[in-house]
């Protein structure tokens, strides 16, 4: 077995025995996250901006203060002790988190910077080859900008087109039009798995069969699915994966692109530089194998090594648990909203996960996150990088509520004083 940082570390800090969710054990959950255990404005704090980014456990901190503290080294190239040691981490997580998202071989894992790079790195090398001048890409009308703005930039230089798969009332994609705007320009498919804005749980295997039927791969955005559904990418058949660290519970500045290995193959390199090089002379270069081609420059190691450390975290925790938990909180939230005179719900897909947006009354989104803040409650005000889809449904933004798996029922009480206290002060 590949020696790695993190076992240098007691067990139990990495991974602390939990109860299965007949006996879900959250305070204890709670007792692993430091930052949760402060007051804000004299409040104890409700962290409930978890789809912006999710707190971190103390074993990703120890891990990434680990591997500065003993092991701090470039990788791959080195023959000393250090750089061997970091290397072996680095390489080792780049195999748990192929297992973590049940990838067929490790040279499939790409490390990013985040979500929007590895998107963006699909936009600029499969962009690049592929996509031609009146060639058309589907996008829906709930992607964040994140899934837009990289094909918008790819179709501005190729002369290409996009298409949008409609958002209906509820928040639901409409895919009854989706196989009828198919045709012989089709060249990709990008779909956000889970909505950051609405929640909404995307039919994924669906859309990657109605898309594979023509040959067109599939690219999905799953930032905001790795920390409330078990991923298995060869399930879903998706040709691209993408999602980021931060979002599930690791440091912020890492990120993974799962690509399918024969499209990587075909695909050019993203950047230039150290690592994703064979051989360089000035009449020409030759480029590394899989996955190193597509990973130029110095790697974050410590960040990776932190993500190697959540990503085992939320295992240990168990994925079924959090995902059961996660819906109870969700179906309290909702519930008990519902009974607000003057409140509106975005969003009421049957099958969602982890969000609630909405608005009260006439009040301004962000006049009522403040007043919120004020109150020790944490949420996210605003279009949420996703203003097309306000624009759909004719609103400037909502205010968003969004759990983890170390929320309460008590949290989500006192985040509902809020919303009456809200509602109280703009009466």
């Amino acid at each position: 077995m590949l020696y790695s940082v993190i076992n240098e570390f007691p067990v139990n800090l990495l991974y602390p025995k939990l109860t299965h969710h007949s006996m879900f054990d959250v305070q204890k959950i709670r007792e692993l996250f430091p930052i949760l255990h402060q007051n804000v404005y004299g409040k104890p704090l409700v962290y409930f901006d978890n789809a912006a980014t999710t707190q971190k456990p103390l074993a990703v901190i120890d891990a990434v203060s680990g591997y500065y503290k003993t092991i701090n080294s470039n990788i791959h190239r080195g023959v000393h002790y250090l750089s061997q040691k970091a290397t072996l981490s680095y390489e080792e997580a780049r195999k748990n988190v192929c297992d973590f998202i049940g990838a067929a071989h490790a040279h499939e894992i790409i490390f990013t910077r985040g979500t929007t790079e590895s998107i963006n790195l699909v936009a600029g090398s499969f962009g690049k080859k592929f996509i031609g001048k009146d060639d058309e890409i589907i996008l829906t009308g709930m992607e964040h900008h994140s899934n837009i703005v990289p094909w918008q930039i790819l179709c501005e230089e190729k002369q290409a087109k996009i298409r949008v798969i409609p958002v209906k009332d509820n928040g639901e994609l409409d895919l009854s039009v989706f196989e009828s705007m198919i045709n012989t320009k089709t060249r990709l498919v990008a779909v956000t798995h889970v909505s950051n804005a609405l929640g909404t749980i995307n039919p994924v295997k669906k859309i990657a069969a109605t898309a594979h039927r023509y040959n067109i791969p599939l690219l999905l955005d799953g930032a905001q699915a790795v920390s409330h559904m078990k991923v298995d990418v060869r399930d879903l058949d998706c040709d691209f994966y993408c999602f980021s660290g931060h979002k599930i519970f690791a440091p912020m500045g890492i990120g993974v692109l799962y690509g399918k290995e024969a499209i990587l193959n075909e695909m050019p390199p993203y950047q230039g530089g150290g690592e994703m090089i064979r051989e360089v002379r000035f009449e020409k270069t030759t480029y590394n194998e899989l996955p190193f081609k597509f990973e130029a420059g110095t790697p974050n190691v410590g960040d990776v090594i932190g993500l190697d450390v959540a990503l085992k975290f939320f295992n240990q925790t168990g994925i079924s648990e959090i995902s059961s938990y996660e819906k109870e909180l969700l179906l309290y939230a909702e519930q008990r909203m519902n009974t607000i005179n003057d409140l509106r719900l975005i969003g009421t897909a049957k099958e969602k996960a982890g969000v609630i947006s909405f608005l009260i009354g006439n009040i301004h989104p962000y006049d009522a996150g403040t007043i919120m803040d004020k109150l020790g409650i944490a949420v996210r005000t605003g279009h949420h990088c996703a203003q097309p889809l306000m624009e759909r449904f004719g609103i400037p933004g909502t205010i968003r509520a969004s759990f983890a798996f170390y929320n309460t029922k008590e949290e989500i009480d006192r985040f509902i004083n809020a919303i009456f206290k809200v509602k109280e002060i703009f009466e």
